[in-house]
C-alpha cells in the first residue's frame, strides 16, 4: 500500500507516484537513483506538531510519471488504513511525529529532496555562460533517467531566457514528453520573466515547426509577455490569433486584453471588454484598472477615472500603489487638487508608503493648481526622505512660486537645484527666476539671473523678455524697456498678445512725458492696439470713433487677454484724466461680457463686485454705480435696506496691498458711508438711510459748485 508525502512536485502532478532520489552534490548536481513512492504526511496543527509542506508550483497541466518500487523505506501502516469503511482520503495519509527519525528519513527520500536539487540546477543555469556545452554539461548531472517532471521544474525555476532555450533543447533530446506543449509553455514563461518577446516569438515558431499544438496557456503567456514588454499592439496581435488555432480566451485573458487594447489606443474595444467584464463578473487585475483610469484621464474624462476607482472598490478589488499614483496623476491634470488630497489621505490610511511617483504626482497636482503651501510641504518631505527631484518637478515648483509670489521659497529651491549633481537649470528654470525677480522689482537680481542664463548657453525667449520689460517698467526705466523690445525684434521673435499686454501694463506705470516711447513700441508690435493707444494719448476723436476702434480690437484678440487689455486701457484713461473714455471702455467690457456680474440687485441688498478689476477699472465701476444710485434716488425709486461693495479680501501676490486697502482710502476721500464689515472680509457695507443722506449731500455740493 502506497502513501503520499505532500511536496511541491507531487501536488503539481496531482500526487502521481514519483521516484525519489538521494540528495545530490551541489558541485556536480548529480542526482541519485534510489526510488520511493511519494508519501504524503499530514500533521495536526498543534504546538508539538508541524506540517511538512513546500510552496506549490502551478503549471496547469499534469505530467505522467513512471511508477517505481520503493526501496530502503519500510511501509508505514496508518490506523485509518485498518478501517476499511473509511474514505479514500484516509487510506492515503498517515500521522508521523515530525521529530522522529522516520520523518527525517522520509524527508530525505521524498521528491522534496530532488526538487530542491532541481532548483539549484536552475539557479546555476541562470548564471552560467550561454553556451550549449556549459548548459548541457550542467544538465548531465540529472542522470540518464530524466522525467518530464524534472524538466518542468528546472525550466519553471529559470529566469535566463537564452539558457532556458538551450535547456529545452537538451530535454527534447533526452526524453520523450507526453505533452511537449508543457515544456514550451514553461520556457515561454521564462521569456516573459525576462521581457524577451523576440525570443518568445522565435520559440513559438519552433513549436509550430515541430508540429506541437499551442494551447490557451501558450497564448496567454505570449500575451502577458507582450504586455510586460510594453508592447500592447503585439498583445492584441497574439490575442487575435487565438481563434485560428482553435483556442478560446478565458476570463483572465479577456481581462488582460482590456489593458492591452487600452494601451494600444483601441479605446472602444477596451471599454467594450470592460462592460462585458462587469456584466460577466470577470476577475480584473489592478494593472487593467490602472489602464482604464489612465485612458479616461488622457481623454479628459476625469469623472470616469473616479467612477472606475469606485467600481473597483465596489467589487472588492483592492487598489494598489500603482492605482493610487495613476489617480493622483489624473486629478493633477484635471486641476482637482482637493480630490488628489482626498485620494492621498485614503492611500495613507490603507498603510501604503508613498514612493517617488506618488510625490511627483502630488507636486504636479498642487503646483498646477497653485496650492503653494501643499506643494512646498511635499517638496520638503521628499528632501527629508532623500528623494531627488528632476528638472520638470523643479520647474513646476518654480513656476508655481512665480505665480503665487513665493520669492524666498523660489530662491531656496533654485539653490537646491544648482547643488544637484544630476540636474541643472534649463531655460524654463531661468525664466521662472527672472519672472520672480521682475515681479518683485529686483532689477539687479533679474539682470544677474539673465547673465547666468546666457553663460549657461541659453538664449532669452519671449517669456523672459516679457518679464524683463515688466521689471524695467516697475523701476521706471523706460529706455531699458525700449532696449529689450528692440532686442526681441533683433532675435526674430514676434511679439505675442501677452507681450503686448505687458507693454500696455508698463504704460500704466510710466510718467506721462515718456508714454510716447512706449506707444511707438506698441504700434510696431500690434497696429490695432497701437492705434487705440494713440487715440487716448492725443486726446482727439470727438466723433465717437474710439469706441468703435476699441470694440474691433477686443474682437480681434484672444479671450484670455481681453480683461487684461481692458483693465490696462481703463487704467491709462484714469491716469490721463479721461473719465469719459474710461466709462466707455467699462461699458464696452460689460457689453462684450469681458466683465460679468459686476452689479447685482435683490430686495434686501444691492451690490457692486470689483474682484478681478484693476484699480482704475474698479474706481470707474464705482463712479458709474454711484451715478446709477443717484438716478434711482432722483426717480423716486426706493433703495434696498443694505448696499455693499465687494473688493475681495486678497492682496496682490507681489505687493502688501490689495484692492480692499486701496479702496478703503478712496472711500474715505469721497466721505462715502461705506465701512468694512468686521465679519465679512472684503465687504464694505452701508444702510439705505446713510447712503441716501450722502447722495443728497453730494448732489447739493455739485449744484453749488456748478
Amino acid at each position: 500500500m502506497a502513501y503520499h508525502l505532500c511536496s511541491s512536485p507531487s501536488s503539481l502532478f496531482h500526487n502521481r507516484q514519483t521516484p525519489s532520489h538521494s540528495l545530490p552534490s551541489p558541485r556536480s548536481f548529480r542526482l541519485g537513483s534510489s526510488g520511493l513512492r511519494t508519501l504524503k504526511l499530514r500533521f495536526p496543527s498543534l504546538h508539538s506538531r508541524t506540517s511538512l509542506q513546500i510552496n506549490h508550483v502551478s503549471l496547469q497541466e499534469p505530467v505522467a510519471q513512471e511508477t517505481q518500487t520503493p526501496t530502503n523505506v519500510p511501509e508505514v501502516e496508518s490506523p485509518q488504513r485498518q478501517n476499511r469503511n473509511s474514505g479514500s482520503l484516509s487510506k492515503s495519509y498517515i500521522w508521523v511525529n515530525p521529530s522522529s527519525p522516520r520523518a527525517s528519513q522520509l524527508r530525505q527520500k521524498s521528491y522534496d529532496s530532488r526538487y530542491a536539487s532541481l532548483v539549484k540546477v536552475a539557479e546555476f543555469l541562470n548564471s552560467c555562460s550561454p553556451s550549449e556545452n556549459d548548459v548541457f554539461e550542467a544538465l548531465k548531472g540529472l542522470g540518464d533517467r530524466i522525467l518530464e517532471q524534472d524538466a518542468v521544474v528546472v525550466l519553471n525555476n529559470m529566469t535566463n531566457p537564452e539558457n532556458a532555450l538551450l535547456a529545452l533543447k537538451y530535454f527534447q533530446q533526452n526524453l520523450k514528453p507526453k505533452r511537449e506543449v508543457i515544456l514550451y509553455n514553461v520556457t515561454l514563461k521564462v521569456c516573459r520573466k525576462g521581457k524577451d518577446l523576440d525570443r518568445a516569438e522565435k520559440l513559438f515558431d519552433e513549436l509550430l515547426e515541430r508540429g506541437v499544438q499551442p494551447d490557451n496557456v501558450t497564448f496567454s503567456t505570449m500575451i502577458s509577455c507582450a504586455r510586460m514588454s510594453s508592447l500592447p499592439d503585439k498583445a492584441v496581435e497574439w490575442f487575435e490569433k487565438m481563434p485560428s488555432f482553435g483556442c478560446n480566451p478565458d476570463d483572465v485573458t479577456y481581462s488582460a486584453m482590456i489593458d492591452a487594447y487600452g494601451r494600444s489606443g483601441k479605446v472602444d474595444m477596451a471599454f467594450s471588454l470592460y462592460d462585458r467584464a462587469r456584466t460577466s463578473k470577470w476577475r480584473i487585475d489592478p494593472v487593467t484598472f490602472s489602464t482604464l483610469i489612465k485612458i479616461h484621464g488622457q481623454s479628459g474624462n476625469f469623472d470616469g477615472c473616479l467612477n472606475v476607482y469606485e467600481e473597483m472598490k465596489a467589487i472588492g478589488a483592492k487598489p494598489n500603489l500603482v492605482i493610487y499614483n495613476t489617480l493622483l496623476d489624473a486629478m493633477g491634470r484635471a486641476k482637482r487638487p482637493w480630490q488628489a488630497k482626498k485620494i492621498y489621505r485614503e492611500m495613507i490610511n490603507k498603510e501604503f508608503s508613498p514612493n517617488w511617483v506618488t510625490y511627483a504626482a502630488l507636486l504636479r497636482a498642487y503646483g498646477r493648481a497653485r496650492y503653494g503651501d501643499d506643494a512646498l510641504n511635499i517638496y520638503r518631505e521628499m528632501k527629508e526622505k532623500g528623494m531627488e527631484l528632476n528638472v520638470i518637478l523643479y520647474n513646476t515648483l518654480l513656476a508655481m512660486c512665480a505665480d503665487v509670489g513665493y520669492a524666498d521659497e523660489a530662491v531656496e529651491i533654485f539653490k537646491d537645484m544648482k547643488s544637484s549633481e544630476t540636474w541643472k537649470p534649463d531655460s524654463w528654470t531661468f525664466s521662472s527666476m527672472i519672472t520672480i525677480y521682475s515681479c518683485s522689482g529686483k532689477v539687479t537680481e533679474a539682470e544677474t539671473m539673465l547673465n547666468e542664463m546666457l553663460e549657461a548657453g541659453f538664449q532669452p525667449n519671449i517669456f523672459i523678455l516679457t518679464s524683463l520689460i515688466q521689471c524695467y517698467g516697475k523701476a521706471k526705466r523706460t529706455d531699458d524697456v525700449v532696449r529689450i523690445f528692440n532686442q526681441l525684434l533683433e532675435l526674430g521673435i514676434t511679439p505675442d498678445e501677452r507681450f503686448c499686454g505687458c507693454l500696455l501694463n508698463v504704460m500704466t506705470q510710466t510718467p506721462k512725458e515718456e508714454l510716447c516711447k512706449l506707444a511707438n513700441c506698441i504700434e510696431r508690435a500690434d497696429e490695432k492696439l497701437g492705434y487705440v493707444v494713440r487715440l487716448l494719448l492725443e486726446k482727439q476723436d470727438n466723433s465717437g470713433n474710439f469706441k468703435k476702434e476699441a470694440s474691433e480690437l477686443f474682437n480681434s484678440i484672444g479671450s484670455d487677454v481681453k480683461k487684461a487689455y481692458c483693465n490696462c486701457l481703463i487704467d491709462l484713461c484714469v491716469n490721463l484724466d479721461l473719465l469719459e473714455r474710461a466709462c466707455e471702455l467699462l461699458d464696452l467690457g460689460l457689453t462684450l461680457q469681458i466683465y460679468i456680474g459686476i452689479q447685482s440687485r435683490s430686495q434686501t441688498q444691492w451690490s457692486l463686485y470689483l474682484k478681478g478689476l484693476s484699480l482704475g477699472a474698479a474706481l470707474t465701476a464705482l463712479h458709474v454705480w454711484i451715478n446709477d444710485l443717484s438716478r434711482v434716488l432722483e426717480s423716486g425709486e426706493e433703495l434696498p435696506p443694505l448696499l455693499g461693495i465687494n473688493t475681495g479680501h486678497g492682496k496682490h501676490k507681489y505687493s502688501d496691498k490689495g484692492l480692499a486697502s486701496v479702496f478703503e482710502s478712496h472711500l474715505k476721500e469721497l466721505n462715502a458711508p461705506f465701512h468694512e464689515a468686521p465679519d465679512k472680509a472684503g465687504w464694505f457695507l452701508t444702510t439705505k438711510v446713510a447712503v441716501k443722506s450722502w447722495l443728497e449731500s453730494r448732489s447739493s455740493s455739485e449744484f453749488v459748485a456748478a
